[in-house]
């Protein structure tokens, strides 16, 4: 009877936590953003000129410019994939995470563009 006091007290304690609450192990949103866009950078070049290259295999490519973005934050494979599922299964805070990325790489690529003359249409034709 007291294990089960106990357990339901235990249960009532972790729901209580915030849902934000970040457990320990997990990248820190502002780290996982950062990380997060350097992988799907490294997928894209992967797919849009490693894939045209048949000399090369795309997976190991892949996990080639993975392992290089995860010396670069110095992080693991594994603290990658936990965060990755730990967000995946939180989008209140995965959402506002992915949401500054676009905003912030739609803001870069438009401030890229300034300044550059526009195309001129020929009017003779």
């Amino acid at each position: 009877m007291r294990l089960k006091k106990i357990f339901a007290f235990v249960i009532i304690l972790a729901s209580c936590g915030s849902k934000n609450d970040i457990p320990k192990g997990v990248l820190k949103p502002e780290k996982m953003q950062l990380v997060l866009f350097d992988m799907i950078r490294a997928d894209n070049f992967v797919f849009d000129y490693v894939t045209k290259d048949s000399s090369k295999k795309t997976e190991i490519e892949l996990e080639k410019l993975q392992q290089k973005v995860f010396v670069i934050y110095k992080i693991s494979r594994a603290d990658y994939y936990k965060s990755y599922e730990f967000y995946k299964a939180h989008p209140n805070i995965m959402e506002p995470m992915l949401d500054s990325l676009i905003n912030s790489t739609t803001r870069n690529k438009y401030q890229r563009t300034i300044g550059r003359p526009a195309a001129i249409k020929d009017s003779s034709k």
